[in-house]
C-alpha cells in the first residue's frame, strides 16, 4: 500500500507559524459584528439602520450641556440646547409638565371649563 500513498514524512511538512492569525482575525470580526446586533437589540436602536424612521436622541456630556439630534430619512439635524437663550413671544398655555423623582416627565393637558 505505501507504493500508491505517497505522504511527506513528518519532519518534512512546513507549517506556517501565521496561519493561526488569519483564523483569530476571521473570529474577532464574526465577534464584533455579533457584539454590534445584539447592542442595537438591546438598546432597540433599529430605527437607526432604517432609512424610513425618524429618530430623536439628547445627548448630555459632562458639563451638563445637552444637544438634541434628529434624523428624518438622510437628514441629520442637531440643535444645541443652552441655558443663555430664552425664549418668548405669544402663545396658550397648552398644560404642565411633571418631572418624577426618577427622571420621567409626565405631561398634564390642561381641561377646558367650557365644556363641562
Amino acid at each position: 500500500m505505501s507504493k500508491f500513498l505517497k505522504l511527506p514524512h513528518p519532519e518534512e511538512v512546513e507549517e506556517d507559524p501565521l496561519s493561526g492569525i488569519a483564523n483569530l482575525f476571521d473570529v474577532s470580526v464574526v465577534f464584533i459584528v455579533g457584539l454590534m446586533i445584539s447592542l442595537f437589540s438591546v438598546y432597540r436602536m433599529g430605527g437607526l439602520l432604517d432609512p424610513e424612521s425618524e429618530v430623536t436622541m439628547v445627548v448630555t456630556n459632562a458639563a451638563g450641556e445637552q444637544e438634541i439630534i434628529t434624523r428624518q430619512g438622510t437628514e441629520i439635524e442637531a440643535y444645541r440646547v443652552t441655558a443663555e437663550e430664552v425664549a418668548g413671544g405669544d402663545g396658550e398655555r397648552l398644560g404642565i409638565a411633571y418631572r418624577l423623582p426618577d427622571g420621567q416627565v409626565i405631561y398634564v393637558p390642561e381641561v377646558e371649563e367650557e365644556n363641562r
